[in-house]
């Protein structure tokens, strides 16, 4: 017969084990994090590869339901063709486009160089007279022509107000320094091809490990996720794949999302290029598609100089293309986001700047492309413990006052 008291006195062993257990699993994933730190340096091409995997899970799972002779396809054997219509349209890029963009590229070296040929000093004299014409049109007293600078002295001496600027011989001392710049650094052109040979060798190895990586964790992505399942304590899994799903969400709107408006936004740029027919539209284009990758900033930094090069044809030229793009990114922010990324990816254009702000000073130029995608998982993972911290009715509460449009 049992004594009454050892009922009581059998509960503290789970009690001790379930403890056990957490302080184990803490260790281990604070063992993961501690790797992850160490070796920071190298985490990037992982990270690259995580991330080429996420991208192409959906692709990959479409092609592994496909029945081929009754059995379905292998996911390796999915990889392999997703990988196969990469480098297709990669071998195509260079086919069709680079071509294209080499005759742009030479065509602003040609323009470039007619430029600068056509500065004799008559002609620098000629413009210098049309931009004291234009300005002083507008109430700015400008000498910037040399029979104008004979009158500024005058005016100085009399104590009048004048800005003067020998536009020739600025001219002149700025291609003087240019060509000194160039004469003094001729003997690194050998060490400076040398080190662009190396980068692009050592980008393609990195592209090729990348890609083997990324195809790796795609092949074994059930796999990882199981194990990384065993580091989450039995009772906490339900909570662990509310949150799982919660990133992916979001993460899926961020990732795929942008790189889907990246698309769009390059293709209505080419249009808007070629309609108002501003030079070098190919060109601009490619430069805004890649640039779009990065947000807010990179739409700012790509707009620059597809408005000032309309500018130099002509102003109301430049205000077109200048209405065009900003149409491009209102139809981006109150059309494509909400249907490409959805709710569930928004982020506030506050933590989107100060993500890329601390992507960019920790790790550069990789740091600011990777910085939104982990900002979402961040903000998602906040979201979640928000959720959990406060009573449904409350947080039921506040998310429909936030939902709310504001007052007129």
């Amino acid at each position: 017969m049992l004594h009454p008291l050892d009922s009581s006195s059998a509960s503290p062993a789970p009690t001790n084990d379930r403890r056990k257990r957490l302080l184990i699993l803490a260790g281990l994933w604070l063992a993961v994090v501690a790797a992850l730190v160490t070796f920071r340096s190298v985490v990037m091409p992982f990270a690259g590869a995580a991330l080429i995997a996420y991208l192409v899970q959906p692709l990959v799972a479409r092609i592994t339901r496909l029945k081929v002779a009754g059995r379905l396809v292998p996911r390796w054997v999915a990889i392999l063709l997703i990988y196969a219509g990469f480098f297709v349209g990669v071998y195509l890029f260079f086919v069709a486009l680079v071509p294209q963009l080499y005759r742009e590229l030479a065509r602003v070296s040609r323009d470039a160089m007619a430029f600068a040929n056509t500065l004799t000093p008559e002609h620098v004299q000629e413009l210098a007279q049309r931009a004291e014409t234009w300005l002083s049109n507008r109430g700015i007293p400008v000498a910037l022509s040399t029979r104008a600078l004979e009158g500024a002295d005058a005016a100085a001496g009399s104590g009048q107000f004048s800005l003067a600027l020998d536009l020739e011989q600025l001219l002149g001392d700025s291609v003087k320094r240019v060509s000194s710049l160039v004469q003094e650094n001729l003997g690194d052109i050998v060490n400076v091809s040398r080190s662009i040979v190396a980068g692009v060798a050592a980008g393609v190895f990195m592209l090729f490990f990348v890609l083997m990586v990324g195809a790796f964790f795609s092949i074994d992505a059930q796999a990882i996720r199981h194990y990384f399942g065993t580091l989450i304590p039995p009772e906490l899994a339900s909570d662990a794949r509310q949150l799982v799903q919660r990133i992916d969400r979001s993460l899926s709107g961020v990732v795929r999302g942008q790189v889907t408006i990246c698309i769009v936004n390059g293709a209505l740029t080419f249009v808007g290029l070629l309609l108002f027919g501003v030079k070098f539209a190919f060109l601009l284009a490619t430069i805004a598609t890649l640039f779009s990758l990065i947000p807010i900033f990179g739409t700012i930094l790509s707009s620059v100089p597809i408005v000032l090069i309309a500018l130099a044809d002509d102003f109301r030229k430049a205000l077109a293309i200048l209405a065009w793009i900003v149409g491009i990114h209102a139809l981006e922010a109150y059309f494509l986001n909400p249907k490409i990324m959805g709710q569930a990816a928004h982020l506030h254009p506050v933590i989107v700047a100060f993500s890329l702000i601390a992507g960019e000073r920790l790790f550069g130029l990789m740091g600011a492309l990777f910085a939104v995608p982990v900002a979402s998982i961040l903000v998602a993972c906040f979201d979640y413990a928000r959720l959990k911290a406060q009573p449904a009715a409350a947080v039921a509460a506040v998310d429909s006052q936030a939902a709310r449009p504001p007052a007129a």
